[in-house]
Formats: C-alpha cells, sequence, structure tokens
C-alpha cells in the first residue's frame, strides 16, 4: 500500500460536510481540518498499482463542496 495526502480548499461553510461525505465513502484513512490556504488535509491509502491521479479524479473530486484539491505524493516515512 502506499500512502498520500490530498489538500483540500472547500466552498465556504462547507468543510464540514465534505468531511463528513469523506469519511462516509470510506476512502480516506485519516481526515484533519486545517488553517491556511486548504480546509482540510486527507491521508489516503491506495494499492501499489492504483494509479492515484486516477483515485483523486474519480473518488474525491465529485464531493459536492470541493472547490480545489492539491495532491501530495509521499516517498518515504522516518
Amino acid at each position: 500500500m502506499k500512502p498520500f495526502f490530498v489538500l483540500v480548499k472547500c466552498s465556504l461553510g462547507r468543510s464540514y460536510e465534505v468531511a463528513t461525505a469523506l469519511a462516509d465513502a470510506e476512502i480516506a484513512s485519516e481526515i484533519y481540518s486545517i488553517a491556511g490556504d486548504h480546509d482540510l488535509i486527507v491521508k489516503f491509502y491506495v494499492d501499489d498499482a492504483t494509479d492515484i491521479g486516477h483515485f483523486v479524479n474519480e473518488k474525491v473530486h465529485p464531493i459536492p463542496g470541493i472547490v480545489d484539491t492539491k495532491t501530495l505524493i509521499t516517498f518515504k516515512a522516518f
């Protein structure tokens, strides 16, 4: 399994709704609200053969209330 993170920018006032939708979809490992340019940081795990771009496009982007995302690919945990 390979981990990666997605920074999520939500429509105004919809952060909790988006976080709930991500949790209900059971696709995220961890979901945190954050301060700054984005509203949420979400940790995902996918099989090594899974295309991360396709996963984000098909599973994350369709969630209502998401305005923008930034995907952070991880290399090694320390």
